[in-house]
């Protein structure tokens, strides 16, 4: 092919995308032939790119279909609207996709705290090398209680979001390497389970639990998704189906950055309910009631929103309109 005569019969085509992509705002006969010379350019890169690759050309015209998918995109879709799109549709579709993933590692990480929980009580040694008896006594008539108070509550919520924010992050960013999912869930668990099995063999139970359950529920759950999500990114190379494996993995992994992203809106509110009502003079009843509420609405969040947000062909994936363009459509 002659890329100069190819250049000198298409520039006119590429100007006035260029032109269009560069308007503030476009008439509705603009707005349709921005998306026609859309089209009509990535057809003529993918041709470029197999006939005639030269190396600057094809960076031009990506860096143009680039620019023209984003001003596409902010024409059709509204920035609230957007917003509203992504959790009406994008999370709640993906936590449901992949509910096996994370509900599977929430029961498995259940079994794991209850049955540590179980052995640590039967054997009071491991408290002891653990431990020290002042350490055990202050950890149990005021340490435990005072961490959720002695702090304001504004800083403290900030302070607990960020971290939980981090460990689901490292959860899904590891996810990758699988080991280290595993071994960030075991340390969380571990810690859960040694500081509830000496809290309860020293008859510190009913505080335990009362202080755990409010936010306990939410968080521990968001992190178990974050963990079955990052599992499922590692899987995604193992067993990449009909996909290519960078294929496959690309896929999983723009919809664990969705994920990750709703997880930490979810995660800010089980912060609020660990700094405003964990602490609060609230019954313990109803501090263990609001924690159940947020649960079961998380619960029914995925289970109906999600549920009719994958059935209407949502998957938590980017848009087609956002992804590279890489078959040709017509000249």
């Amino acid at each position: 092919m002659d890329l100069d005569a190819y250049v000198a019969a298409h520039s006119h085509t590429w100007a006035r995308l260029e032109r269009l992509v560069e308007q503030r705002r476009r008439s509705g006969a603009e707005a349709d032939e921005l998306v026609d010379r859309y089209q009509q350019v990535a057809t003529h890169l993918s041709v470029v790119r197999t006939s005639a690759p030269d190396g600057e050309l094809v960076a031009y015209l990506s860096s143009l279909l680039g620019r023209a998918r984003i001003a596409m995109l902010a024409a059709r879709v509204p920035r609230w609207r957007g917003v509203g799109r992504f959790f009406t549709e994008q999370f709640p579709a993906a936590l449901y996709r992949l509910r096996w993933w994370w509900l599977g590692c929430l029961a498995g990480n259940v079994a794991v705290i209850a049955v540590m929980m179980i052995w640590l009580a039967g054997h009071p040694e491991v408290e002891q090398s653990l431990l020290s008896p002042a350490d055990v006594d202050q950890l149990v008539n005021s340490d435990f209680e005072s961490y959720y108070s002695e702090n304001a509550a504004s800083a403290f919520a900030t302070r607990v979001w960020i971290n939980n924010t981090w460990v689901s992050a490292l959860c899904i960013a590891l996810g990758i390497l699988g080991a280290p999912v595993l071994y960030l869930l075991f340390n969380n668990i571990a810690n859960l389970a040694i500081v509830g099995s000496i809290m309860v063999r020293h008859d510190r139970g009913e505080l335990f639990w009362g202080l755990i359950i409010p936010h306990g529920l939410l968080e521990l759950t968001c992190v178990f998704v974050a963990g079955g999500v990052g599992l499922r990114l590692f899987w995604s190379w193992i067993e990449p189906g009909d996909l290519t494996r960078a294929g496959s993995l690309a896929r999983a992994g723009r919809t664990a950055v969705t994920v990750a992203m709703g997880l930490g809106v979810v995660l800010f509110l089980s912060g609020l309910v660990e700094a405003f009502v964990t602490p609060s003079p609230l019954p313990t009843w109803a501090r263990i009631g609001i924690g159940v509420l947020a649960e079961v609405a998380f619960l029914t969040y995925v289970f109906t929103l999600g549920r009719a947000a994958a059935a209407r062909g949502a998957t938590g994936d980017i848009g087609a309109e956002l992804l590279e363009d890489r078959v040709a459509t017509q000249a």
